[in-house]
C-alpha cells in the first residue's frame, strides 16, 4: 500500500512538471512500476491510467568549421524504443537559397515545425543568421505552443555555427565543432582529435567522426550524409 502511494505521489509530481498531453499507447499494469529509460510516462486523461509513450532516441549530428570551410552531417538511423524503424533518414536541410544548413535531433515533426519558423525568420531578416537564431530561440522559449516542441537545431552558414535549444539557448562553440544527438559526444571527441592531429578537410573530418560515433553508439548508423556551405 505504501509503495503504491509513493508511486502515485511521484506520478503526480511528474504530471505537474511536464504538463503534457500524451497519446495512450501501452498501458502499464498494476504493480509494474519500472519504466524503460527510452519510454516517457504518460496519462490517459479520461481514465487516469498510466501509459508508456515511445520516445525516438536516435540521431547524431556533427558540424565542423576549419580553415574557413564548414561542413555538417548526420546519420540515417531512426530508433523508436528498442527498434530501428528507418535506416536512411535525412536529418540535414538547406534553407534560405541554400546558404544556410540546419541539422536536427529529436522529434522529426517538431524539428520541421521549428525549421519552418527559422526559415521564415531568415526571410524576415534577409539571411541574418545571428538575428534569426536569437529571435527563434526567444519565440521558442516564450510561445506556449513552441515551447512544447522537443528538438535541437544546429545551424551553420559561412560565418556562424549555432546550437539552438528550446531553453532559449543560442550557443556558438569556441572551436567550431557542434555535436548533438545520442552519439554527439563521441563525434565531438573524434572531430577534435582529427582536427588536432590530421590535415583532413572539414567535410572529411565530419565523415570520419560520424563513422567513429557509429561504431560506438547503437542509435547511430553509417548511412552518413554530409553537406558543405557553398
Amino acid at each position: 500500500m505504501l509503495s503504491k502511494l509513493i508511486v502515485f505521489v511521484v506520478y503526480q509530481l511528474l504530471v505537474a512538471v511536464r504538463k503534457e498531453k500524451h497519446n495512450p499507447l501501452v498501458p502499464l499494469t498494476k504493480g509494474n512500476w519500472f519504466f524503460p529509460p527510452t519510454g516517457r510516462l504518460g496519462r490517459n486523461n479520461e481514465k487516469g491510467n498510466l501509459y508508456l509513450k515511445p520516445v525516438i532516441v536516435s540521431t547524431t549530428i556533427l558540424a565542423v568549421r576549419k580553415d574557413g570551410h564548414v561542413a555538417i552531417g548526420g546519420d540515417g538511423q531512426v530508433t523508436m524504443n528498442a527498434a530501428v524503424v528507418k535506416q536512411d533518414a535525412k536529418k540535414i536541410r538547406r534553407l534560405y537559397h541554400d546558404k544556410v544548413i540546419v541539422g536536427f535531433a529529436g522529434s522529426s515533426a517538431d524539428a520541421f515545425a521549428l525549421m519552418e519558423r527559422f526559415d521564415a525568420k531568415l526571410e524576415q531578416y534577409q539571411g541574418n543568421v545571428l538575428r534569426s537564431a536569437h529571435e527563434l530561440a526567444k519565440e521558442w522559449r516564450t510561445d506556449k505552443v513552441l515551447r512544447r516542441l522537443e528538438s535541437l537545431l544546429v545551424v551553420v552558414d559561412k560565418q556562424y555555427s549555432f546550437l539552438i535549444s528550446g531553453g532559449g539557448d543560442v550557443i556558438e562553440p569556441d572551436d567550431g565543432i557542434i555535436g548533438i544527438g545520442s552519439g554527439g559526444s563521441y563525434a565531438i571527441a573524434a572531430a577534435r582529435a582529427l582536427i588536432k592531429h590530421t590535415s583532413l578537410s572539414a567535410k572529411e573530418i565530419v565523415e570520419a567522426a560520424l563513422n567513429i560515433a557509429a561504431d560506438i553508439c547503437v542509435y547511430t548508423n553509417k548511412n552518413i550524409k554530409v553537406e558543405e556551405v557553398r
